[in-house]
């Protein structure tokens, strides 16, 4: 199951954890053994012992060498990890407050990994905020996403089916709702997904009637802070949001404004310039999150959110 970094980590863990388990007796028994050999009715006077230094010596040597035997081990699994085969499908990983977006080759996005069994796949990882971790427990991958840096760790799924993927670097109000799914699925079925052709993914959570401007915000991570039903999230809910009248903050005075076109658009691209009142500024600008096309799209959605 899982991909081939499982070996390695798991290697590295076996090793470690069965010296530790050995060491962990050696010293239990050595202590017990000294407290019933040396015990006061046995030895009422103490005896002066001293100093041996080919046993002071070993003693320093052998658990050198154990220490460094464990820090190569987990480095050449690091390096293992960092390197991927020059055959890998690349999939960008884009990682922001509080959801994912994975990009494919010729341009496809979604907001759930797609992979084909059996195939090397490097992820290019990189984060539009705040640091993040890429975590696959089922895969034993963990890579942190930092700001301004691009990060890389690869896989191979030997086992159809989906696997969790969790941010592992707290990183604000909803961390704990940073979640997507690796789907693995066979390669031919991975090549009709690619196309755009429907595909059945076991696990997955699919609307057949989502209009395209509800596909965009939920690639776009836009839901994981604002609702479309008018429940409380983290941002102001899109349900009746167009045509209303929004109090907020500009440079520090209060003003209403309509939610129109304009406003929305740069509320996207600029949620700094009018803040929500009642809704912290944690929104990161949206300049390049949708193409003028997409905000068409986006806009004709929320204004039939009534």
């Amino acid at each position: 199951m899982a991909a081939t970094s499982t070996g390695v980590v798991n290697g590295a863990l076996i090793y470690i954890l069965t010296f530790s388990i050995l060491i962990l007796f050696g010293i239990v028994f050595t202590m017990v053994y000294f407290a019933v050999r040396y015990r006061k009715s046995r030895n009422p006077v103490a005896t002066e012992i001293a100093g041996n230094k080919w046993l002071e010596a070993l003693w320093i040597i052998l658990p050198t060498l154990l220490a460094l035997s464990m820090f190569v081990y987990g480095l050449t699994g690091f390096n293992f990890l960092r390197n991927a085969p020059s055959d890998s499908i690349t999939v960008k990983v884009h990682a922001r407050q509080w959801s994912w977006l994975f990009e494919y080759g010729n341009g496809k996005k979604s907001p759930d990994m797609v992979v084909p069994l059996g195939k090397n796949v490097r992820c290019e990882l990189t984060s539009d905020d705040v640091i993040h971790g890429f975590y696959v427990p089922a895969f034993r991958i963990q890579q942190d996403t930092v700001p301004g840096i691009t990060t890389q760790v690869w896989f191979n799924a030997t086992a159809e089916g989906s696997y969790d993927v969790l941010c592992s670097q707290y990183c604000g109000l909803k961390h704990s709702n940073m979640l997507a799914k690796i789907f693995v699925v066979s390669p031919a079925k991975y090549d009709d997904w690619l196309k755009g052709e429907p595909i059945e993914l076991a696990g997955a959570v699919q609307k057949a009637d989502e209009k395209p401007g509800e596909v965009l915000l939920r690639e776009r991570g836009c839901v994981s802070c604002h609702s479309t039903d008018g429940g409380p999230m983290v941002g102001p809910t899109f349900k009746g949001l167009f045509g209303s009248k929004v109090r907020v903050i500009t440079e520090g005075k209060k003003r209403a404004v309509t939610a129109d076109d304009a406003y929305i658009q740069k509320s996207i691209v600029d949620p700094a310039a009018d803040i929500v009142e009642g809704y912290p500024n944690i929104m990161p600008p949206g300049k390049d999150v949708f193409s003028p096309e997409e905000f068409h799209e986006v806009l004709e959605y929320i204004e039939g959110l009534r």
